[in-house]
């Protein structure tokens, strides 16, 4: 497994995001990485992406994780800024510049003035797959899991200084790309490339795009790419986060050896169930994918814990991941931490919370609200 990871570069001054990307990777060249790992220019030059390499445990990964943020803060912090692991700006937008690579151009086309908002952070997490009709059903079983993987990861409730009353605004920015949505059901990796064509066809991917939904096969990878997470405020999220999609995907190739395919569900009720993701998070009402029904986002939380027990013991993760899962249902997870923070210091508080939050080596104590 794999984990990219995007933040958001904020000037510490005035708090708002800085389009100094190229500057922060230079000085970020110097400094070393470990095997694999690599940090790059996004698509706003406010943004940068770390990579780690290939990990096959939690512990390589934490490694990794940690190392990429404190590599990319100590380059930040020199160009007098601060990397932001969320998944909005709080604060209002200042046009920073575009990447200007030509990779980018035909997406700056396809999406025209949508692009202006999606300043949007996120965290991708790849699992090897063997082969791409494997990967698709693989994202056939993975589907109904989607909303409660964005419930648990959710983090960014504030857009333009005020809050938006749901745990994951990115979520619903990034929706307005053409086809974002939770992948539909496919027989096959042909249906998948035949739908793919359909989108390029149609002139809503660029024409050797990958595509734009929440899991999808990598374009440059033999894996499955989840794609639906915010930003991790925080290394212990981020690992959680990775621990269940792994688990996820593990479970799923344990149901295809022994011929159990997916059910296909509705998509209408799979797109309500991820629209409440992002309203609700944890501590709210949830859809549930295989009824349609009102829920508990926790009881599903808790049901994918139950579903992956098997595959997490067999890795030896079982234990962390339950403490991780935990703690966040315990706390509400990223977006309610950050709201605590706002009632008590304003949005500077909460920014003070997610700055340190990105560099931090523990969780802070549940309950622990940020100064400034």
């Amino acid at each position: 497994m794999g984990v990219e990871e995007e933040f958001l570069l904020v000037d510490r001054t005035s708090l708002w995001s800085a389009g100094n990307a190229v500057s922060v990777l230079e000085r970020a060249a110097d400094m070393g990485l470990g095997h694999g790992c690599r940090l790059q220019r996004e698509l706003w030059d406010s943004e940068v992406e770390t990579n780690t390499g290939v990990c096959t445990d939690l512990a390589g990964l934490r490694e990794d994780l940690i190392r990429n943020r404190l590599t990319l803060a100590r380059a930040a912090e020199a160009e007098g800024l601060a990397p932001v692991s969320v998944g909005y700006p709080l604060y209002g937008t200042r046009p920073a510049p575009l990447n200007p690579d030509a990779s980018y151009r035909p997406l700056r086309e396809v999406c025209g003035g949508i692009l202006a908002d999606q300043e949007i952070c996120g965290c991708h997490v790849h699992v090897g797959v063997d082969d791409r009709d494997t990967g698709v059903a693989v994202l056939n079983h993975l589907a109904p899991w989607l909303p409660t993987l964005l419930a648990l990861t959710a983090n960014s409730p504030f857009r333009q200084g005020r809050d938006t009353g749901f745990h994951s605004w990115r979520m619903m920015v990034y929706h307005c790309l053409p086809g974002s949505g939770i992948p539909p059901w496919f027989a096959s990796a042909a249906e998948y490339d035949a739908d793919l064509a359909r989108l390029k066809e149609c002139g809503l991917l660029p024409p050797d795009h990958g595509g734009l939904r929440p899991a999808r096969l990598s374009d440059h990878l033999p894996t499955v790419e989840v794609r639906v997470g915010d930003a991790a405020a925080t290394v212990d999220e981020a690992v959680l986060y990775a621990a269940l999609v792994r688990g996820l995907v593990r479970t799923a190739l344990t149901d295809l050896d022994a011929g159990r395919e997916a059910r296909r569900l509705s998509d209408v009720v799979l797109a309500d169930a991820l629209w409440a993701a992002a309203r609700y998070g944890p501590p709210g009402r949830a859809v549930d994918p295989w009824t349609g029904a009102g829920v508990p986002a926790t009881t599903l939380a808790a049901r994918l814990l139950l579903h992956i027990t098997p595959a997490l013991a067999a890795s030896g993760d079982l234990d962390e991941v339950r403490s991780l899962l935990d703690r966040v249902l315990n706390d509400g997870g990223a977006a309610t931490r950050q709201r605590r923070a706002a009632a008590e210091h304003g949005l500077s508080g909460v920014l003070a919370m997610l700055v340190r939050g990105t560099v931090r080596h523990e969780p802070e104590p549940i309950g622990r609200n940020a100064g400034t």
